[in-house]
């Protein structure tokens, strides 16, 4: 089925229309309509266009009134103040419209009209380490723009950069290779004993380390032959990936994620490209020798003594870094993958790191006006004191550890609210409602800003939560279950209540709003919209009984919008990787 056009896009046209006609100097100006408190929507446009013909506003307000007529969709139009439009839409348009959208199964939400391909790196953990509270934000905001992209039509394609690289390679591979047996294969644990032996080997092998000066040489060693290609030393760094990403697996399946195994590409597949992307760089007059490192300066990027800050590609000692492994992967996704945009969900800490990296792309031609990178970098996790979030005694909070108590605390509340439930069934939603929770709660702030992980507000049933959202969605099932054979049913001869024009207006913003978000990638503009979706129908249902409205034909309709906005709240709520229960 066509996409259906939004009532205020329908409006936007007519008056743009209408403009046109009655001041054909003006070009194809902006009526600039906007949702308003005074009527349904409010054309602002007049006063910049009275400004820019020398005129005056209301008189051209005056002028647009009369070419537009009195089309269908248009119940009444005043001239208000020094030029404004106060425009109210027909209780017919309404329905008419909203009927349109439901009878389409993407809610009459269209599809992008030139779709682009988008890698998004997020997710990123590192090999042989437990997740904590820092990885949560980058998964949960990934995952939710990967969903809304694809809605909208876009292509995508993961990226979940692991660190699976580096010097303490070394240290971990030396003492397997001296104490075989340690780390038991990875097709024979789950993920909670996976990240017990690794967590085992990396302490042990730290003591080793710490205590050894001979064995800090064998593991220094080690890291070379790695590097080097050694298959021996290859083959048990392949044990610590191979049981990290069970572990991986374990914690993202708690989140309600999936990520697959073939996009989790960390820093060693670039391996082979840094000496290639360095050697480019070089060549491009990018990047140049100082100190005998190669470097890239900015002189618009200046540390605290003045001097340009550089960006490392290659060490003195040959070795490379961070930047040559960004750097190789935006290539590699740029010429190999053939993406339009690169999507970076990384900590805010990491800005500086990614402007220079991004920067050194485009004076390298590899990032171009049709080639962007963007960097969506996140907040801080923040505990109720507003400092960052730490156990007491000061280390980060385990992710899987931050879950389970979310889930635990859902339970109480699922538990005191659905007595007709089962203990099975209570733990279900609790699973639902718990990790619905923390990621309504990171996905409902803005993701450059910090925000404060409180439990107890998460799993309120008050305020802007999931579980608002997730009881307002419930019991909406519980009135189409009640209703029986009487099925709902549009009805646009009706007139309608204030509270349900209110919430037929916002239900017909939906295609509208998560076009905006995705173009943004703006999550949180999508939260809000459900948010407010959910209030305005804790209005209407307060407002307009459904079940015992006075005709049969307003019991359909009303049913009608109950159904609709079910649908949209379970539509919109799915795209941010949250779960809608039929019962709560």
């Amino acid at each position: 089925m066509a996409s259906v056009p939004a009532l205020s896009t329908k409006v936007e046209q007519q008056l743009a229309d209408a403009l046109s006609a009655a001041l054909p100097e003006a070009g194809a100006a902006d009526p600039l309509l906007r949702r308003s408190d005074r009527a349904d929507f409010q054309a602002n446009g007049m006063l910049a266009l009275a400004k820019k013909l020398k005129g005056n506003p209301r008189e051209l307000a005056t002028k647009v009134v009369e070419a537009l007529g009195s089309p269908a969709e248009i119940a009444d139009v005043e001239v208000s103040g020094p030029g404004f439009l106060n425009i109210t839409v027909s209780d017919k348009a309404i329905t008419e419209t909203l009927a349109a959208r439901a009878a389409d199964d993407r809610l009459g939400v269209p599809l992008k009209e030139k779709p682009g391909l988008t890698v998004i790196d997020y997710a990123q953990p590192n090999v042989a380490k437990e997740m904590h509270v820092g990885h949560l934000r980058s998964a949960v905001i990934g995952d939710a723009l990967r969903g809304m992209l694809d809605f909208t039509g876009e292509k995508t394609i993961g990226r979940h950069h692991i660190g699976d690289w580096g010097t303490q390679f070394g240290m971990l591979i030396q003492y397997l290779i001296e104490n075989p047996g340690e780390l038991a294969p990875a097709d024979q644990v789950d993920g909670e004993q996976a990240m017990s032996n690794l967590n085992r080997v990396y302490k042990a092998s730290r003591a080793v380390f710490d205590a050894d000066e001979e064995f800090q040489d064998r593991a220094r060693k080690r890291v070379v032959a790695l590097q080097s290609g050694d298959k021996e030393t290859l083959d048990l760094w392949q044990q610590f990936v191979d049981e990290s990403k069970v572990y991986f697996h374990s914690v993202f399946a708690k989140l309600d994620m999936e990520v697959r195994d073939d996009e989790i590409v960390g820093e060693s597949a670039y391996n082979d490209m840094m000496a290639e992307t360095a050697r480019l760089l070089e060549e491009a007059g990018v990047a140049v020798r100082s100190e005998g490192a190669l470097v890239v300066f900015f002189d618009e990027i200046r540390g605290q003594d003045g001097e340009p800050t550089p960006l490392i590609v290659q060490k003195t000692d040959g070795g490379f870094g961070y930047a040559a492994s960004d750097l190789s992967a935006i290539r590699n996704r740029v010429f190999d993958l053939k993406a339009s945009t690169l999507l970076y969900v990384v900590d805010v800490r990491q800005s500086l790191h990614f402007r220079m990296v991004f920067e050194a792309a485009r004076r390298a031609g590899w990032l171009t006006d049709a080639v962007t990178a963007h960097n969506m970098a996140y907040g801080t996790v923040l505990g109720a004191d507003g400092k960052p979030f730490k156990t007491r005694e000061g280390v980060s909070v385990r992710l899987e550890d931050l879950l389970d108590e979310a889930v635990q605390r859902a339970a109480e509340v699922v538990r005191d609210k659905a007595r007709d439930l089962t203990e099975d069934e209570i733990q279900a939603q609790a699973v639902q409602v718990g990790i619905g929770a923390v990621k309504y709660a990171d996905l409902s702030t803005s993701p450059n800003r910090d925000y404060r992980f409180d439990l107890d507000q998460m799993v309120s049933l008050n305020g802007d939560t999931s579980v608002y959202l997730q009881y307002a969605y419930a019991r909406i099932q519980s009135i189409l279950r009640k209703a029986g054979e009487t099925g709902p049913a549009a009805h646009p001869e009706l007139e309608l209540a204030p509270a349900e024009r209110a919430l037929g207006l916002h239900l017909d913003a939906f295609g509208a709003t998560l076009f905006e978000a995705a173009a943004e990638y703006a999550p949180h503009k999508l939260a809000a919209y459900l948010y407010q979706l959910a209030s305005l129908y804790t209005t209407f249902y307060d407002q307009c009984p459904v079940l015992k409205a006075d005709t049969p034909a307003q019991v359909e309709n009303r049913l009608f919008l109950c159904a609709l906005t079910a649908r949209t709240l379970h539509q919109g709520m799915a795209l941010l990787g949250i779960r809608t229960p039929e019962r709560l």
